[in-house]
């Protein structure tokens, strides 16, 4: 069919507009104002983005050309070039239309635009400066159009400048080709709109004779890859001119400096710009403005952090005095190339990823170009750190932009050729989308659009045929950006070059162990071998080693001890050499893989435990295997077992082995974040009460059978005692008990002996798999009394002879195995001594003394009290005694308070108002966090059992690492100080009963 004969609103829908009699009506109008402007308007509009609000902007456009007698200038553009890209500029940027609408007179410039622009070409800073009447030869220039005058007249040119590059940017057939320049001239353009305003400035300070100040810029700016509307990221630094002191050319440099920012981002006749930022100099917001170059290194050499040498990096000198602008290259340029050696620069490193994904609101993470999973950020730091760790020794690698950066890593066999054209290629593309979602309304957004009409309208600007293919290559690009991490920097660390292809690179031993010391390896000599035992060879196991190896160093490496998980890696691996299920694991579960490389780098704990029982590693793939068992299926497997077992020491090493199990499930839980501390503690004394029960049984027949016996001639049970007692036991953590009998048959007594005796040799630690320490000291008279009582003998004792802190410790009794009958009797004879009708003063008094001896005496020598988590000020032991005050005092009139655990108590004084809400919730508090850090000080899994704080910062950043908190170790260490500090002044008040005097 003729195209002709095709009716003309089908010719405009097929072109993209949405509202074709609409449009149809304007373009009408559009031709009666200018005589036939569009011949062919479907053909032109089907070049827009926004074909309908384009052809509203033209209409507007030409009403305003017009009223103002620039129709000529207008209609001369029919059928050009410069027509061309005005009307494709008025369909991709709504604010640059309606600033030619407010300025018709420059549609002139779009017949003067010449063929092919080059950017390079432009004379941007001499255009912004003549702007306002300086010569921009001089080398300080002065404003001679000057106050709101000439501010208005310097943004009038910066946008004009703008709409120019605007214009070429959304003309260009392949975008991403010029991305490059685009962002160099518009870097350029911002650092003439900061020299004008500085010209600006000096005009109206008279006294800039003072001064020679200097703009660097910062960032993208600094790198010369900027937006079209972002912050401005700048650093002031100036030195006196002759006759001139420091003092006085500080205070000029910093009123000028604050009239330049303020020509560019305040309020005024034309919109501000863009924002100026000096946040990143010397001190942030709280730091002097203006600094000369000797203060800005005295601050660097003693001061600085990591992040700020890493952000010098981009520093480049764009307005002002650029002589003073070197200075300060010079003396600070070095520094950045140190920065990778400092203590502390993985960590500071990972904590400036973690702040770049907090940035990022909830709901946004899938649509920001900027900050998101697969987005600019991720390859500008992929890119970044690979510069830092090997521009040391290359100084080919020292360029402040991204893309220049990148093609000398390319070049000198840093990067694979395939890994870097595949990151160049997404880096420009994810470029190409913010530009042009900026420039549409000139805002700052790094979101893909959420609408529809939003993301058709960027398809169009960006070039792609439906809105559907631009979807697919954003995926595309998110994936293969947020794996390029670990292949362009894990892979080429590996040693066996033979076995990379000629488009990957392959690092020289002095280049792989830079980059393994880089992300944190202590030992990266001890790395490096590890690494080569585990990818050597041709078999199967090497080939499959050599694709994981790169995610799992980059794991470790986000552990505390990255040293330590390859070294158990490479020992798991080894151990496991035959078994393909693991490799196959391993290989098809980023999961599987992603957590063990996290419980090898951070607990030695659980590291021991998946060494000991390597098919353990299988729960790592399915959250519900990691869930804590059900308490009646252990009950239920222990009784199997038992049934199941020919002889004693088989059924004990099953029933430990049961243990031993669910300690290394509930252990790599609690690491991976899925269970708190205190619901790890219940598992861990459930587990404790299923083996001591199972143990009690198997005692209890040996020494029937050894005695030649028909049956027990007593009934046992043990109960749990202490922190064993209150469901809150610790991985490492002994079983307090005490033992119990009933029964007045001949030789009771020495029967009940030997059970308990045979009981506390079966748990003992002997053979793989760990035992558990019996300790029945808190029994009626302690070490000196028999290991085993009668019910009627401990009701005796209890009733006469026991002193009040043993009655306090009957708070945490709990039957845990043994005769049900028995355990009943016994809890019923203790209630009455735990839970008293009043307590006597002199059991308080007794109480609080030895609160303070235990204070006093039982911390170990030369411990700083505050940093012990269980008798330390606001510690376990504070909140528990509060707690148990409460209890011995209301107990007998509150039975919801007739409980053995903490919190569960804590809760019903806070029913029964017996303490204030505020008060309970900072005792809660304190007592959670102690337990959590004395969690993560026993899954540290270093030295013998502690419960004191490290006194390193690296330590304690440790600790926040396996509590899952995203803490420096100086943080967690204030945190904890907090609570504790807190929680001691409640204690105080609930316990000592202190009181502050009245003023």
């Amino acid at each position: 069919m003729n195209t002709r004969e095709v009716p003309f609103a089908t010719r405009l829908r097929r072109a993209g507009v949405l509202d074709a009699p609409r449009v149809q009506a304007q373009i009408e109008q559009i031709n009666a104002i200018t005589g036939t402007y569009l011949e062919d308007p479907a053909h032109a509009l089907s070049y827009l983005a926004d074909p309908d609000a384009g052809i509203l902007q033209l209409l507007r456009l030409a009403e305003a050309a017009r009223d103002s007698g620039d129709l000529d200038a207008l209609v001369a553009l029919r059928g050009t070039e410069g027509g061309s890209k005005l009307t494709i500029l008025l369909g991709g940027s709504l604010a640059l239309g309606d600033f030619l609408i407010r300025h018709p007179g420059m549609v002139a410039d779009f017949g003067n635009l010449p063929v092919g622009e080059v950017f390079a070409d432009i004379p941007v800073r001499r255009i912004i400066m003549e702007s306002v009447g300086a010569d921009p030869d001089s080398d300080a220039p002065v404003a001679t159009v000057t106050g709101a005058d000439g501010q208005a007249a310097m943004r009038i040119a910066y946008r004009r400048v703008l709409m120019r590059i605007a214009s070429e940017d959304l003309f260009a057939r392949v975008p991403a080709a010029i991305m490059h320049e685009v962002g160099s001239v518009l870097a350029d353009l911002a650092g003439a709109a900061l020299d004008a305003g500085l010209a600006l400035a000096r005009a109206a300070y008279p006294d800039h004779v003072a001064t020679r100040l200097c703009i660097l810029g910062m960032g993208k700016c600094g790198a010369r890859e900027l937006n079209y509307v972002s912050d401005v990221d700048v650093i002031y630094v100036a030195e006196p001119t002759d006759g001139h002191t420091d003092e006085e050319s500080l205070r000029v440099a910093g009123r000028l400096a604050n009239h330049a920012a303020r020509a560019c981002d305040s309020a005024g006749v034309e919109p501000a710009l863009w924002e100026v930022d000096a946040n990143l100099r010397p001190e942030g917001s709280d730091g002097a403005l203006v600094r000369n170059v000797a203060s800005h290194r005295a601050y660097y050499d003693r001061w600085a952090q990591t992040w700020e040498f890493q952000a010098l990096l981009k520093a480049r000198p764009i307005a002002g005095d650029l002589e003073i602008g070197q200075q300060y290259l010079d003396q600070m340029s070095p520094l950045v190339w140190e920065a990778v050696e400092r203590e502390g620069f993985v960590e500071s490193a990972q904590a400036m990823r973690r702040r770049v994904e907090q940035h990022v609101p909830r709901g946004e993470s899938e649509r920001q170009i900027k900050l998101g999973p697969g987005g600019l950020r991720d390859v500008e730091f992929t890119v970044q750190l690979l510069q830092l760790v090997h521009g040391r020794s290359d100084e080919t690698l020292r360029s402040r932009n991204t893309l220049e950066a990148l093609h000398a890593l390319r070049a000198g066999g840093y990067v694979g050729r395939v890994q870097a054209a595949t990151m160049d290629r997404s880096y420009r593309q994810l470029r190409v989308w913010e530009h042009r979602l900026q420039m549409r309304k000139l805002s700052r957004t790094h979101l893909m659009p959420a609408t529809d009409d939003g993301k058709r309208v960027l398809a169009r600007a960006s070039g792609f045929a439906t809105v559907e293919y631009m979807e697919e290559v954003w995926q595309d690009i998110r994936r293969d950006v947020r794996a390029m991490h670990l292949e362009m920097f894990y892979r080429p660390i590996l040693p066996v070059t033979a076995r990379l292809s000629a488009d990957e690179a392959a690092l020289d031993d002095n280049a792989a162990r830079a980059r393994l010391a880089a992300v944190g390896f202590g030992d990266p000599t001890g790395a490096k071998r590890h690494i080569s035992a585990l990818t050597e060879g041709v078999s199967r196991r090497a080939s499959i080693q050599r694709q994981l190896l790169p995610a799992m160093i980059g794991w470790f490496a986000q552990g505390a001890d990255p040293d330590a998980g390859l070294l158990a890696f490479r020992q798991l691996s080894e151990q496991l050499e035959n078994a393909q299920w693991y490799l196959k694991l391993l290989r098809d579960s980023r999961t599987a893989a992603e957590r063990l490389a996290r419980l090898l780098s951070t607990s030695g704990y659980v590291t021991k435990a998946l060494l000991a029982s390597a098919q353990d590693i299988t729960w790592l793939d399915n959250d519900e295997d990691l869930l804590p068992r059900d308490p009646a299926r252990l009950w239920g497997e222990a009784d199997a077992i038992m049934k199941r077992a020919a002889d004693p020491d088989q059924c004990i090493t099953a029933l430990r082995g049961l243990r031993r199990r669910e300690l290394a499930r509930t252990s790599a839980a609690n690491v991976l974040g899925m269970l708190s501390s205190v619901e790890a503690a219940k598992t861990v004394t459930t587990v404790a009460d299923v083996l001591i029960d199972g143990a009690l049984r198997v005692a209890l027949a040996t020494v029937v059978r050894e005695k030649g016996l028909e049956r027990a001639p007593v009934a046992m049970a043990v109960i749990a005692m202490g922190r064993y007692g209150g469901y809150e036991m610790g991985y490492n953590s002994d079983a307090d008990v005490q033992f119990v009998y009933e029964g007045d048959g001949e030789g009771g007594h020495a029967f009940a002996q030997q059970v308990a005796t045979e009981l506390r040799r079966y748990l003992q630690s002997v053979g793989s798999q760990p035992g558990m320490e019996i300790d029945a000291d808190l029994r009626p008279e302690g070490k000196n009394g028999p290991l085993v009582r009668s019910l009627a003998s401990c009701r005796e004792y209890y009733e006469r002879w026991s002193d009040p802190w043993e009655a306090q410790a009957l708070l945490r009794a709990r039957p845990c195995a043994g005769d049900q009958q028995l355990r009943d009797r016994f809890v019923e004879m203790i209630d009455s001594v735990r839970y008293p009708e009043a307590l006597e003063d002199s059991a308080l008094t007794q109480m609080r003394r030895l609160k303070a001896r235990m204070e006093s005496e039982r911390l170990p020598r030369g411990v700083d009290p505050r940093r012990h988590v269980k008798l330390g000020p606001g510690g376990l032991s504070d909140v528990e005694w509060s707690v148990q005050l409460l209890q011995l005092r209301h107990a007998h009139e509150h039975p919801a308070l007739r409980t053995t655990v903490t919190l569960d108590a804590l809760a019903a004084a806070v029913d029964a108002k017996l303490i204030e809400i505020n008060d309970a919730e900072v005792l809660a508090d304190a007592w959670r966090f102690a337990t959590d850090i004395r969690g993560a000080l026993a899954l540290r899994g270093v030295g013998r059992r502690t419960d004191v704080l490290p006194p390193d910062v690296r330590q304690m950043k440790v600790l926040a690492d396996i509590m899952n908190v995203r803490m420096t170790g100086s943080e967690l260490d204030e945190q904890y100080s907090r609570a504790s500090r807190r929680a001691r002044l409640v204690t105080e008040r609930v316990f000592f009963d202190w009181r502050e005097e009245p003023r």
